[in-house]
């Protein structure tokens, strides 16, 4: 059978390489890869028909990977130097592929099972690494794919980030969290802090800041004030610790006269205990 067949509808990657020219044919290499769209659509067929999960296939990781990027730039911008380079002497635009890869691969894992998926994932893209980033020197493709690895693995809960890089992939995955996320679990009825708070989220904007010292402004635009708990306790549990927190600051406002109202009846609650 061909395996284009397979997938419910083609996928393609559209971030701006700015010259870039390893991100460039990072990009064309993954855009063309059979194996890494099937996968996408495998970890949406666990994610959204399965279980009831938001999308978590190529638009999760367009969103993701165009976040981090935007974060780097800004950074990069204003004289925030990449780990990449700190530790290895290797260029910005190696640091840019590095972000772009873990932004695509962090949840690869999620193909296998949503329990423990950031460690499957360094599985399936180690092996992937080796084939996508076969057109660097062997010592690069080596520093290049430890550090992608460092950042899947950094962006679970509870992770500690040791770059600049995977602290920007842990933010840009915890940003991907305006309402369209969670369109297909608060449709499908499942109404928790979780849907209904990201249902609240209109926007994000990844801005400029007029702060040299936090130069990335996060603005998250809300409809319903339980917006605020995707703000200040998922995105910031995200942020803290990323090291990148002091870089960045985070402007929450709800838009309109009014909040939307989100909830038509009444939730059943289950309290536990004596």
């Amino acid at each position: 059978m061909d395996s284009q067949k397979i997938l419910r509808k083609p996928v393609s990657i559209n971030v701006p390489h700015d010259n870039n020219d390893l991100l460039k044919e990072a990009i064309e290499r993954v855009n063309s890869s059979v194996e890494v769209k099937t996968l996408w659509e495998i970890i949406n067929v666990n994610a959204i028909d399965r279980m009831g999960y938001s999308d978590h296939g190529s638009v999760h990781f367009q969103i993701v990977s165009n976040i981090a990027l935007r974060v780097a730039r800004l950074l990069h911008k204003h004289g925030v130097e990449m780990s990449i380079s700190t530790g290895f002497d290797l260029s910005y635009n190696h640091a840019e592929l590095v972000i772009f890869m873990a932004s695509l691969f962090h949840d690869l894992g999620m193909s296998i099972h949503r329990v423990q998926h950031e460690e499957f994932s360094l599985i399936i893209a180690n092996n992937l690494l080796r084939e996508m980033l076969d057109f660097l020197p062997t010592e690069e493709r080596v520093i290049v794919t430890s550090e992608v690895l460092h950042a899947i693995i950094a962006h679970r809960s509870g992770g500690k980030p040791l770059t600049i890089e995977a602290g920007i992939v842990r933010v840009a995955d915890a940003l991907d969290m305006s309402k369209g996320r969670t369109r297909i679990p608060y449709e499908q009825g499942h109404k928790d802090i979780y849907s209904l708070s990201a249902r609240a989220i209109e926007s994000v904007e990844i801005a400029e800041s007029g702060d040299p010292e936090r130069p990335v402004q996060i603005n998250i635009e809300m409809t319903n004030s339980s917006g605020i708990f995707q703000a200040d306790e998922l995105l910031n549990e995200k942020l803290k610790g990323s090291g990148i927190e002091q870089y960045v600051s985070v402007n929450a406002f709800i838009s309109g006269e009014t909040e939307e109202k989100l909830l038509k009846t009444p939730l059943n609650i289950s309290l536990k205990g004596k």
